[in-house]
């Protein structure tokens, strides 16, 4: 009482009502929380849009066309590279793999402090995060990433039920070994209704596949497996609906990169990079988009969008080191003029291959125009769609449309009109109608390399190196005087396949101070060839580059020679680089060696040891035990075989 008695009067109105405004906050704060979605991730491997809602005819894929009447169809998304893993370090980081150092087939890069995969943000938010399982992200899955990920992960095992959830399932059954494996197949397919199943005879093959039974059989084993997935959508999706959480939840349907086939998986064109993305949004969360149930979105969208996208239907902020943009949501950013593929080391074979998209056009650079595009590689070579392609090819029996892969070398650019070349079989980069077309996405490429740091023109032993110097890949060119350095290796990229006009800069570039820049030029004056045969100082220059420090200018200088029709100083710094140094540093000069056919049987016997297997390298440098076995197979007539 004498508390009260010293109390001024209307003291006590004002602290009510200062704790009545207080539990108003935390009661809009609780109901904040609830009106926060679930989101459900079901995702494929290697499959393209052969969904009923996207128009194929011979599609049998009724639950995901039910997701699609009920939601979202887009129609033009499309994944930054053509393969699972390099595709997925970018769809979980929301940034490129070619920023990130992970662009290289079977790598493992080094994740910066700034970089973290987004399920962190969403489990700082408040969510329950689930991966179930696979994660192949080439680089160490930070510890927080995720509540749980592994085979037994779900959304259910949540310690509170009211907590929002983002859960992922992958689906493994598409992945082109359920195709190439007879028995995969069978296991994943064995419960699909008698009407799902397919005719290979009524299926339309693409104009790049000879029309055989083999090629048939595989097409309609995809056709299958997509189905198979489609069955496993609908259960994943029933244990939504019997946990009466089906009006609370986002289901995103997508697939990682195209079809497990040549010419397709691996490949920047539409058949490699486009995908499905299906997207059911309940009523309760209608505001995120403007579109209704049964709509479609023909806006441009990459797969790095896929993680901003869900920190922005979660009231999460989205981190500036993400290069991604939101489509759903509030705040969104303008939607993309144009979405960028990259096609880097795949297994054994390195070809650099970038491409830009626009909402018509598709725009390919090939930096390494002197490679075949069917570079022989282990795993889809056991395939038998591509057994049938080599077997037609040596016959001369395939198509004009599928034999042309069979070309020794690829034009340096590639352009093709998506709506009228659905196929992308029809190039237009040297038809005068397009020039303004070809200049436009050739100089929006270039900006990207740019403005994305591109690691992925720099040769990876030399971006292995630096990295453990700076911390990790994606730091190697944001150092102090990164932009210059930047801006100096892609115009040696591009100069290397310039030809005899870039001689000047070739030899410029050849003594620069990085080895990056000096590789791309060593490897250009190597790519003009014959007509630097009777040039003295080119000859001198590659001679000379022999003893430079980096393994990787030595070999690309060695290389040159050869195609210069010098071998003879050139052979044994290949040996001695093919057996000595970090496995990429012998995956190269195997590579070269292989490259240059019956000039290296001098050193045929040399070779064998590139036969061996490596403790401490990734596989045990499988790789180069790889690519030796074919160069000595071709050399020797042998058909030896290597895991």
């Amino acid at each position: 009482m004498m508390f009260a008695n010293n109390v001024k009067p209307g003291f006590f109105d004002v602290r009510w009502l200062a704790i009545l405004a207080l539990l108003a906050s935390f009661g809009s704060t609780v109901q904040a929380e609830q009106q926060r979605p679930n989101i459900l991730w079901l995702s494929a491997e290697d499959i393209s849009p052969h969904f009923g809602c996207y128009g194929d005819r011979h599609a049998k894929t009724p639950m995901v066309d039910q997701i699609a009447r009920e939601g979202i169809t887009y129609t033009k998304v499309f994944t930054t590279a053509g393969v699972c893993a390099p595709c997925r370090s970018g769809i979980i980081t929301g940034v490129y793999q070619t920023t990130l150092g992970t662009q290289h087939m079977r790598s493992t890069a080094t994740l910066p402090d700034n970089v973290r995969p987004f399920p962190i943000y969403l489990r700082e938010a408040g969510y329950y995060c689930t991966n179930n399982s696979k994660q192949d992200y080439q680089f160490k899955t930070p510890p927080k990433t995720w509540d749980v990920s592994s085979r037994k992960a779900h959304w259910r095992n949540r310690p509170d039920g009211t907590q929002p959830f983002f859960a992922v399932f992958n689906y493994t059954g598409c992945h082109e070994s359920g195709i190439a494996n007879k028995d995969k197949y069978q296991t994943m397919t064995a419960d699909l209704s008698p009407d799902k199943r397919q005719s290979p005879e009524r299926l339309e093959l693409p104009p790049y596949f000879p029309d055989t039974p083999t090629v048939r059989e595989d097409w309609k084993r995809n056709y299958e497996l997509i189905s198979a997935f489609d069955d496993w959508c609908a259960a994943k999706i029933q244990e939504i609906k019997d946990a009466g959480l089906y009006d609370d939840t986002i289901i995103m349907i997508w697939s990682d990169h195209g079809v497990g086939l040549p010419r397709s998986k691996r490949w920047v064109y539409d058949s490699g990079t486009h995908i499905p993305l299906v997207i059911r949004i309940p009523d309760e969360f209608r505001g995120v988009s403007e579109l209704g149930p049964g709509s479609e979105d023909d806006q441009l969208v990459s797969s790095i969008d896929f993680g901003p996208t869900v920190l922005n239907l979660a009231g999460v902020e989205i981190p500036e080191t993400m290069q991604g943009r939101a489509f759903l949501g509030e705040k969104l950013a303008p939607e993309r003029e144009y979405v960028h593929s990259a096609r880097d080391r795949m297994d054994e074979r390195y070809d650099i291959i970038r491409s830009v998209r626009n909402q018509r056009f598709l725009y390919i650079r090939n930096y390494e125009p002197l490679k075949t595009y069917y570079q022989y590689m282990n795993t889809p070579e056991n395939g038998a769609t591509m057994k049938e392609l080599r077997r037609l090819h040596e016959a001369g029996k395939l198509p004009p449309a599928a034999e042309y892969y069979f070309n020794p070398t690829k034009p340096v650019e590639e352009l093709y009109d998506c709506d009228a070349d659905p196929h992308n079989i029809t190039k237009l980069a040297g038809q005068p109608q397009y020039k303004d077309v070809l200049e436009e996405l050739r100089a929006e490429h270039l900006a990207w390399v740019k403005r994305t740091r591109d690691t992925g023109l720099i040769p990876e032993p030399i971006l292995r190196e630096q990295a453990r110097k700076v911390g990790s890949e994606y730091q190697v060119l944001r150092q102090p005087g990164s932009e210059q350095l930047m801006q100096r290796i892609a115009s040696a990229a591009i100069n290397a396949s310039e030809g005899i006009s870039a001689l000047p800069a070739l030899l410029d570039a050849t003594n620069d101070t990085e080895s990056a820049v000096r590789y791309w030029g060593a490897t250009g004056l190597g790519n003009i060839g014959d007509e630097l045969a009777e040039n003295r100082e080119v000859a001198k220059t590659l001679n000379e580059l022999l003893e430079d420090p980096s393994s990787t200018v030595r070999t690309a200088a060695a290389r040159g020679l050869c195609r210069l029709n010098q071998p003879k100083n050139a052979l044994p710094v290949l040996i001695h680089e093919m057996t000595t140094g970090t496995q990429w540093e012998r995956l190269y000069a195997a590579i070269a060696l292989d490259e240059i056919d019956e000039m290296a049987r001098p050193v045929a016997t040399s070779m064998q040891e590139g036969l061996k297997y490596q403790k401490g390298f990734n596989s045990e440098g499988k790789y180069r035990v790889r690519v030796m076995n074919r160069a000595l197979n071709e050399l020797n007539g042998t058909n030896n075989s290597v895991k």
